[in-house]
């Protein structure tokens, strides 16, 4: 076999392998887009948050769909979790062992641990989990984050429902009067934080929440 065969037979397997992951990953994303929540989690989680509305439910339900879609997007690296509200749903996801099994196992190929803050071995763990869950949070709603038209769902969520506790975030560094994160700043420089929080200080490192991101 000549090498120009052989050459054309490589690029034609590699095509192939990237074609097939692409399709892969289209039919993990449609798997989350489609699951339904049991309803026992739902009732569960409703019962925790009394003050939210079914249909208030049923958006942040869609917004952790929105974190499971970037970590797929993002692979293997860890994504922070940017809104404590969802955070607290996939809390009681995790619960219920064999649905979130059975989830991880047809939407990642694997078990999508949830990382508490304090279990963090490098200091910048969660910073850079932000910056990772904000650039693809952008991405997949179509938004350009340096200077996006609205805030990601995933970034929204705290703030719109007024949670207790939430991680808060502007889109307008200069209407940000410390009240929360400047999130267009978000792997633009420094920040060692993981979010602006609702009573107006920083939240990073173990302060991040019960729980601060997936690997």
């Amino acid at each position: 076999m000549s090498m120009d065969k052989v050459i054309i037979y490589v690029l034609l397997f590699i095509c192939f392998i990237w074609l097939y992951r692409k399709y892969a990953n289209r039919q993990k994303s449609a798997y989350i887009d489609d699951y339904d929540f049991h309803k026992g989690l739902i009732l569960k989680f409703k019962s925790q948050r009394p003050e939210l509305s079914d249909e208030k439910i049923s958006v942040v339900a869609l917004a952790l769909k929105d974190y499971f879609k970037i970590c797929q997007m993002a692979k293997s690296d860890f994504v922070s979790m940017p809104s404590q509200v969802v955070d607290e749903l996939w809390h009681e996801f995790i619960l219920f062992t064999r649905h979130y099994q059975r989830f991880c196992k047809s939407a990642f190929g694997r078990y999508l641990h949830h990382t508490p803050a304090e279990a963090m071995m490098q200091p910048n763990l969660a910073s850079d989990g932000l910056k990772r869950a904000w650039k693809y949070a952008c991405r997949l709603e179509g938004l350009d984050p340096s200077s996006p038209a609205r805030l990601p769902r995933l970034f929204a969520l705290d703030a719109m429902y007024q949670i207790e506790n939430g991680f808060y975030y502007s889109k307008d560094c200069k209407k940000n009067n410390g009240t929360g994160y400047c999130a267009s700043d978000i792997g633009c420089s420094g920040h060692s934080g993981c979010a602006g929080s609702s009573d107006n200080t920083s939240s990073c490192g173990s302060s991040c929440g019960s729980g601060c991101g997936g690997d």
